[in-house]
């Protein structure tokens, strides 16, 4: 795989890639689980809350 995936879900495709990221292992199963939780509550994929957590940050810190 390349690191470039289709978005599942109905509606138009979005393409996606792969970032790697290296935290200490205590922020990745935050971020996990944070993640899991918020799929459970609202319904939505891994991959439109990922996207919802990396845009926020972008726009939080003016990028």
């Amino acid at each position: 795989m390349n690191g470039r995936e289709q978005s599942p879900g109905s509606g138009a495709k979005k393409d996606l890639t792969e970032l790697k990221l290296f935290v200490d292992d205590d922020l990745c199963r935050a971020f996990q689980r944070c993640v899991w939780i918020q799929v459970n509550e609202t319904g939505r994929t891994r991959q439109e809350i990922m996207r919802e957590v990396v845009h926020d940050f972008l726009v939080k810190h003016g990028c």
